[in-house]
């Protein structure tokens, strides 16, 4: 059922704001956007990653309410959870979970970034495994 990464999204109060902050932090300027209805942009969305995974940041005015919605943490693959932990805490992320290893192999780090939402990085051997293999085809 669940075929891969298909979208991420962040809420954000002041979305220039996150819109610059991401494009820093991935390097690379949102692909699209998106105006609401006032005007002012309401979405954009980046690619990055290998799969060109989609990371969109939308206006916390169209955030979901209520008591009974969870949250979620996204592990994005890094190659080096130390230096990609110590570049989001350099950026203004506040820590969340250090540096955690999981199990032979895997270690995680999560982040809140300025705008509340938790970014994870996570080396994952069976995402190397995976890229490798496909990289192979």
């Amino acid at each position: 059922m669940l075929r891969g990464l298909a979208n991420i999204s962040y809420w954000a109060d002041d979305l220039e704001a996150a819109k610059r902050w991401y494009t820093e932090l991935l390097g690379v300027e949102p692909y699209f956007h998106r105006n609401g209805p006032d005007g002012r942009l309401g979405y954009t969305e980046f690619r990055v990653g290998d799969h060109q995974d989609e990371i969109g940041l939308i206006d916390a005015a169209w955030r979901p309410h209520g008591p009974e919605l969870g949250g979620v943490i996204a592990y994005w693959h890094v190659d080096d959870v130390q230096a990609a932990y110590e570049r989001l805490l350099a950026l203004g992320a506040k820590e969340h979970q250090g540096i955690m290893e999981r199990g032979e192999g895997f270690v995680t780090a999560s982040v809140v970034d300025p705008f509340g939402n938790i970014i994870g990085v996570m080396y994952n051997p069976h995402y190397v495994e995976v890229v490798g293999y496909q990289n192979r085809r």
